[in-house]
């Protein structure tokens, strides 16, 4: 496939050809990936309760700052986008870290939801 694509594309620069190699390729995409931090649980717990003691104080790099032991930035985001997506955290205006998740409107949810099944 890669050759057939080569092939094809003959009349483009050489620049275009290895950005076709590199952007293109679907291995470099996945290799890439590899390097993503994946934190543990204890980790984004930790995070959770510091974010919930510290709610709308802070922006995220006080948070960061402020956690009892040291998380690597790359880490400390990937918790924050997993935490945002699960609606459990959210930012304000000035970048501020708020708190969001209510456990007693998710029981009540539940129970509704229960109740139409």
């Amino acid at each position: 496939m890669l050759i057939l694509r080569l092939m094809q594309n003959q009349s483009k620069s050489t620049e275009t050809l290895i950005y076709q190699l590199i952007y293109a390729n679907p291995m470099a995409q996945k290799q890439s990936s590899m390097f993503v931090r994946s934190p543990t649980l204890e980790t984004v717990l930790m995070v959770e309760k510091s974010i919930e003691k510290h709610s709308g104080e802070f922006n995220r790099t006080e948070v960061w700052k402020s956690l009892p032991r040291k998380v690597m930035w790359q880490t400390y985001l990937v918790i924050l986008d997993y935490l945002e997506s699960i609606n459990k955290i959210a930012f304000d205006k000035e970048s501020k870290v708020a708190y969001i998740w209510n456990p007693e409107l998710a029981k009540m949810l539940r129970k509704r939801k229960e109740i139409k099944v």
